[in-house]
């Protein structure tokens, strides 16, 4: 589980289609073979590290649902730790699908960023919601019938790949975790009859 909140910036080193290698430092202080690092809002299990990186396994499910680009600068954040300070929002580095930045325009001291999406994500979307792109917590500024925007104050972009990213720029999406047992629970209502039948039919 993680916060959504960067540790540091590293580097895309190879990606073969099963086996990533990131270029790294903060986020290998303390690391184990094991450990679950989000990169780029992706959680992976570290397979292999050395002084200035590690490596991750990469199913065929998240080459399909997410974008990855050799010698991108990647967001980096290790795994939560029971009783540090919660300053962001649940994010489970599950990657629901990838986006693209239409929009960016400065707003007082906040930059905006408008993102286009497919429905099925936007349906899990909500003005003044969470959304984690590439791993980073950020709140819903507007949720439109085919966009949404969220705003990033100077700091936040400055120390993520987000001071790369332009329009044209892809970017993971992660709805919010409510939002999904939410929608789930809503398509599923299943009568009582229904039930008592499937118990009996799984000899309960």
């Amino acid at each position: 589980m993680f916060t959504g909140i960067i540790e540091e910036t590293g580097r895309l080193k190879s990606f073969d289609g099963g086996r990533i290698e990131i270029a790294c430092v903060k986020v290998l202080e303390d690391v184990k073979i094991g450990d679950s690092i989000n990169t780029n809002g992706i959680c992976l299990t570290v397979t292999d590290f050395g002084d200035n990186y590690f490596a991750a396994d990469v199913m065929p499910e998240t080459v399909r649902r997410t974008s990855l680009e050799i010698g991108g600068v990647i967001n980096l954040e290790r795994a939560m730790k029971v009783g540090d300070r919660f300053g962001g929002h649940i994010v489970s580095g599950h990657i629901d699908g990838v986006g693209k930045i239409i929009g960016i325009r400065a707003e007082g001291n906040a930059i905006i960023f408008n993102i286009s999406a497919g429905g099925a994500l936007l349906k899990q979307i909500a003005s003044k919601g969470s959304v984690a792109l590439d791993g980073i917590s950020l709140t819903v500024v507007e949720a439109g019938a085919d966009y949404f925007s969220v705003s990033m104050i100077p700091h936040s972009r400055a120390v993520t790949n987000f001071n790369f990213k332009r329009v044209g720029s892809l970017v993971n999406i992660e709805t919010d975790i409510f939002a999904k047992y939410i929608e789930r629970m809503t398509k599923f209502k299943l009568e009582p009859e229904l039930s008592r039948e499937f118990l009996i039919d799984n000899g309960y």
